[in-house]
């Protein structure tokens, strides 16, 4: 039966029967600390999904409304609209008690969260439901998952875009489809837990500026300070601590929180050094200075090598030329480069050197297809990024995503290796874009076999991975381009920003099976030329899911689905890569979890351009899941999967973040 054509009534869907609070927002910008909401409206509706209720309106933000040709709110509009403290308590009626509901939750769900803080009032929201990431585990025959493109799926008719009442509206009618078809799949629904953020780490703040000169290194005996050097201050100072650091930012220097072994200096007046940033400093052997000749030292600090595009600050200094970057080979021991599988697909590459490498290049909207055979002499090797080519046939399982239930972790690892050998892409999860399933030992007690046979479709065993024959299941042969599976090691070319907007976010999304066993987080470093954060700050996870530019954002879609977004375009030239990782919080390996899939694409509603199911970890608890990294002018993806037996801690330390139990 068509999803188009499913009823409204959802009495009889008792699993999945809430007391919803559907919201849209249209805001002055995208990021929450520091734009405003212009508009709100709730529609709420009963566990039968059934409208109880509806408020909207426009606000006066007192600020400038951003960018008027998206939503349409002049200054003009907005004017005499009420402030948001006047109708906050009307909201909060209204979300009271019911699971909070939007397309992109976390956004709308940020924006509420920042807006209630500074009315001084309570978030009355408990638990949150995306539809975005609910209908990423249906995985509809839609070419994206923009909630115009859903609601043309499922029938549900929209008036007028970017209407946060009629956006709401259109959004229960998507709700109530998407939840019948989770229904016909038997999945687990992806409500987040939503604790209250009222703390002082959500009222607005301004960005910190990242250092616009590369390290120089340490600060030799009797030299001068060098813009770029990373200075890092402990224990008691005669001069306010905060005024050192805003003396330092001034003169070029790289203040930062923590001690690593690329620290240039470590200021303190502590002379027997306990601190634990001193103790660092000790072990790492960096130099230690005391506040006074640090002092002494700013009077004279010497011209830096600016990062190559970098704005440079205004500090009384000369201009000089941008040099061209050395290639720099990651240089801490912890997540060396990733040997890649031996199979079909783009070959493996090291860290950006300047021969160029073979990959595949994406460009939205195009599916992306296997790199060429290696150039002869003369020719150019490799494509310009954004390159189009056309798509060729990989194997007979090309276009299909097979299911692999059952089996040891290691007989499930090379059943699944198999399938992109062929192909193929390898699923994690029942959905509606399965289109085959292979049963390993053991797998005939999966609870997922009753759902799969009553969707009937293709099961087979593992000998039918030798010589696939392919026949067509319900769902398969939707026409939807496929997103390119890459091989661990595999890398792609991402289309060049184009500006500052949605569209310049890439997304990398991690995915898991539904386990009690443990829980998961997605973490990411923005690194330098170092593989070195410059700021704590650039270590965003789940407890500070922003870095402090904006251009780097944790997304938590579920408790088995988390979404780290990038802005390209906005990213400083002193940010040479993004490292997305997977840590486990708890005792279990993840040999234990299982495989994790991965996918990226542009923007959070955008189809997918490229996929990798990554499993080949036993006892590791930390895992690199993907790398985005300049290379000249253009940005790369890779597909990692390289895993590590220590815990987060450790794999942040590595990269130089102070981490504190």
């Amino acid at each position: 039966m068509s999803l188009a054509s499913a009823p409204s009534d959802l009495s009889d869907l008792r699993d999945y029967a809430f007391e919803w609070a559907l919201v849209d927002v249209e805001t002055s910008g995208l990021v929450p600390r520091r734009d405003r909401v212009l508009s709100v409206a709730v529609v709420t509706l009963g566990p039968d999904g059934a409208q109880t209720g509806e408020f909207s309106t426009l606000l006066d933000p007192g600020c400038d409304p951003g960018p008027v040709h998206v939503h349409g709110l002049t200054a003009e509009r907005l004017r005499g609209a009420p402030a948001f403290e006047q109708v906050a308590e009307r909201i909060g009626a209204l979300l009271e008690g019911r699971v909070l509901v939007a397309h992109n939750a976390q956004f709308d769900y940020d924006f509420l969260a920042h807006e209630f803080a500074r009315a001084r009032l309570r978030l009355p929201v408990d638990r949150r439901l995306c539809t975005l990431a609910l209908n990423r585990r249906v995985d509809p025959p839609t070419d994206d998952l923009k909630l115009g493109t859903l609601a043309a799926h499922y029938g549900v008719p929209q008036l007028k875009a970017h209407d946060a009442l009629d956006d709401t509206r259109v959004l229960a009618g998507v709700l109530r489809a998407s939840l019948r078809a989770a229904a016909g799949l038997d999945l687990p629904l992806p409500l987040v837990a939503c604790p209250p953020r009222q703390d002082p780490r959500f009222a607005p703040k301004p960005p910190k500026t990242p250092c616009a000169f590369r390290n120089p290194g340490r600060l030799t005996p009797g030299g001068p300070l060098v813009q770029g050097m990373k200075i890092a201050v402990t224990g008691e100072t005669g001069t306010a601590r905060a005024d050192l650091m805003l003396r330092g930012v001034a003169a070029g220097l790289n203040m930062m929180g923590s001690v690593s072994r690329h620290t240039s200096a470590l200021v303190t007046n502590d002379s027997s050094g306990g601190s634990a940033k001193a103790r660092r400093a000790r072990t790492e052997g960096v130099p230690v200075i005391d506040e006074s000749a640090f002092l002494r030292l700013l009077g004279d600090v010497r011209p830096g090598t600016p990062h190559e595009g970098a704005a440079l600050p205004e500090t009384g200094r000369p201009s000089h030329p941008v040099p061209a970057l050395e290639p720099v080979q990651p240089s801490h021991p912890a997540p060396p480069a990733p040997e890649a599988v031996p199979v079909q697909g783009p070959p493996p590459v090291q860290d950006p050197a300047p021969a160029p490498e073979p990959a595949t290049a994406l460009s939205p909207g195009l599916p992306a297809v296997p790199a060429p055979r290696e150039p002869d002499a003369g020719e150019a090797a490799g494509p310009k990024p954004g390159t189009k080519r056309s798509a060729k046939p990989r194997g007979p399982l090309t276009g299909r995503r097979v299911l692999v239930l059952g089996g040891t972790h290691p007989d499930a690892v090379a059943a699944r290796t198999r399938v992109v050998e062929l192909g193929g892409a390898a699923a994690i999860n029942l959905s509606a874009g399965v289109t085959d399933v292979v049963v390993l030992d053991g797998g005939h007690g999966d609870r997922r076999l009753a759902r799969i046979t009553a969707l009937r479709l293709p099961v087979h065993d593992s000998a039918w991975l030798v010589a696939p024959v392919v026949t067509e299941a319900s769902g398969a042969g939707d026409g939807r381009a496929a997103a390119h599976v890459l091989p661990r090691g595999g890398v792609v070319d991402l289309p060049l920003p184009k500006g500052r907007g949605p569209a310049d976010r890439w997304t990398v999304t991690a995915s898991w099976a539904q386990q009690t066993a443990c829980e998961i987080d997605v973490v990411a470093f923005v690194l330098d030329e170092d593989e070195q954060v410059s700021f704590d700050e650039d270590f965003v996870f789940y407890g500070a899911p922003e870095n402090p530019g904006g251009t780097v954002r944790l997304l938590s879609d579920g408790p088995t689905e988390q979404t780290v977004s990038v802005d390209l375009a906005t990213l400083p030239p002193s940010a040479r890569k993004v490292v997305v990782a997977a840590a486990i919080d708890g005792s279990p390996a993840f040999g234990d979890v299982g495989a994790l899939h991965i996918v990226s694409g542009p923007g959070t509603s955008a189809a997918a351009l490229a996929q990798a199911t990554l499993d080949a970890a036993t006892t590791e608890r930390t895992m690199l899941l993907a790398e985005i990294y300049r290379r000249g002018e253009s940005w790369r993806l890779r597909a990692v999967g390289q895993g590590y037996d220590h815990d987060l801690g450790a794999l942040a330390r590595g990269y130089g973040v102070d981490v504190t139990d």
